[in-house]
């Protein structure tokens, strides 16, 4: 797999280095258009029996059914017209700078970091470990490139910063309230393999010459791995209580917020 694919209509890095640097930050005012949800985006036809008759895909299964729900009633009806209930911000200028994009990735690795130390280390989580989901690598890949090649210092990763701040709550959440865990872990890795990926093509176009980051570019099957996982999360709620499983749907609407803290760092 190619380190940074180009889409079609890509400029060479003859042609990038060619760009003036005032010209290809360009942070001009931009209207992005509304972000498909994660559930709704790379659907898979559902699966039939030799009788014709409809089996449930695993995202309409079991405990992650209702963690799907909820997270899509935190959507506006721009981003998942069917489900969505949240009402829409008032629009605001949104311009989104490369020196932006980066901290971004930096911010989001910084939780995807602490995320993939607990799974490695503790065993109760050892169900979630070579997921094909994993983001820190991919991540440092992607900070270095776009340091290197647009002349970028790699943004410093403050303890009061958006990714260190939900960092220490994912990890405090690991180890007094699993069930909350697993939530900011379900919302944080699958959002960003559709809406987040919607996303990082906009930024691709108006940030980096169209250049695909390994970010949003995963070893095998996208839907297989997320898959596995659905059916790891299902199985494991099997053992949780009714209000362990209350406090895990409860918890959605935090981990979108702290998501949101990291996101706002491409427009600043």
């Amino acid at each position: 797999m190619l380190l940074h694919k180009r889409l079609p209509g890509a400029v060479s890095g003859q042609q990038r280095r060619a760009i003036p640097a005032a010209r290809a930050v360009r942070p001009s005012r931009v209207a992005l258009r509304p972000v498909k949800a994660f559930g709704s985006a790379a659907t898979q036809p559902a699966e039939t029996t030799e009788s014709g008759k409809r089996v449930k895909p695993e995202k309409e299964k079991g405990f992650i059914n209702k963690m799907r729900m909820v997270a899509m009633k935190l959507h506006t009806k721009d981003q998942a017209p069917k489900e969505g209930e949240k009402p829409a911000p008032p629009p605001r200028p949104f311009v989104p700078t490369r020196e932006g994009y980066l901290r971004f990735l930096a911010e989001s690795k910084a939780v995807y970091d602490v995320v993939e130390r607990i799974i490695a280390e503790r065993d109760e989580y050892a169900a979630f470990r070579n997921s094909g989901l994993e983001r820190a690598g991919p991540l440092a890949e992607d900070i270095a490139w776009v340091s290197s090649t647009y002349g970028l210092q790699p943004p410093a990763v403050t303890e009061d910063g958006p990714g260190m701040t939900y960092a220490r709550k994912v990890a405090e959440l690991a180890t007094t309230d699993p069930p909350t865990f697993i939530c900011h872990y379900y919302n944080f890795y699958f959002a960003h393999t559709a809406g987040g990926r919607m996303i990082g093509k906009k930024m691709s176009e108006l940030l980096l010459d169209s250049a695909t980051l390994k970010f949003y570019q995963w070893e095998g099957d996208v839907q297989v791995h997320l898959d596995r996982v659905r059916k790891t999360i299902n199985e494991l709620a099997e053992s949780w209580t009714d209000e362990e499983k209350q406090r895990c749907l409860a918890e959605t609407e935090q981990s979108f917020s702290f998501s949101g803290g990291i996101m706002k760092c491409i427009g600043m």
